[in-house]
């Protein structure tokens, strides 16, 4: 098995995401629906994460017509994407990786992120949930939409598989590489409690999609 470099996996598959996302992936559609409906009246400045083509905003505009979106891809392609579909919106696209863009310290009221989480380690994603954590203002929302496992013993197996095709293909750290790594919904929780949300629950699961409410 070869592993594409992330940006790449996603550009070679533009045509053909949006149809993929919404018809293949079970509880996706289902999800973007009752995404508005966890997004306070408050948010005016709204942090999108692995953002893509913006499928997941759909919604959101029709619910909050003048938020402020800030979102950030590793894709060139899907902003640009994003942007034409959303002309006339406030909109601040930033191609690059979450990881390595600066967040102003509170300065958002609600974060999202949508099927991206499940690519990383419990250690990445520990030290980005802190980042969300400090980017978001006091009682600020994150709302996470991800793949998630079933159990303990799937999860590893994912990981264990990771680790041995990044060695093989000699990957340097901070690489990033398409290869599903999902955790079970309670570890997710408990990472963004370990990063210091107070109040963390499950409010959607259709077959392996789950959307997490995080409140700073």
């Amino acid at each position: 098995m070869s592993l594409e470099e992330m940006s790449k996996f996603f550009e070679n598959r533009l045509e053909g995401y949006e149809e993929h996302m919404l018809f293949n992936v079970t509880g996706y559609k289902e999800a973007c629906v009752i995404l508005p409906t966890l997004i306070t009246g408050q948010c005016e400045q709204l942090l999108d994460l692995g953002c893509g083509t913006g499928l997941e905003l759909e919604n959101v505009f029709k619910a909050f017509p003048n938020i402020q979106v800030t979102g950030i891809d590793l894709t060139q392609s899907m902003l640009d994407k994003l942007q034409d579909k959303y002309k006339g919106k406030s909109l601040q696209l930033i191609c690059g990786s979450y990881f390595d863009v600066e967040l102003a310290t509170e300065s958002f009221d609600c974060a999202i992120s949508f099927q991206t989480m499940h690519h990383f380690s419990h250690e990445a994603k520990i030290g980005l949930y802190k980042k969300i954590f400090k980017t978001l203002k006091p009682k600020g929302t994150y709302i996470e939409c991800d793949y998630m496992v079933e159990t303990q013993e799937e999860e590893d197996y994912f990981y264990r598989e990771y680790q041995r095709f990044m060695k093989d293909m000699d990957v340097s750290k901070g690489e990033f590489y398409h290869y599903d790594i999902p955790c079970t919904l309670d570890n997710q929780m408990k990472m963004l409690k370990e990063a210091g949300f107070i109040k963390v629950e499950k409010v959607f699961k259709m077959d392996h999609t789950a959307m997490i409410l995080a409140v700073k």
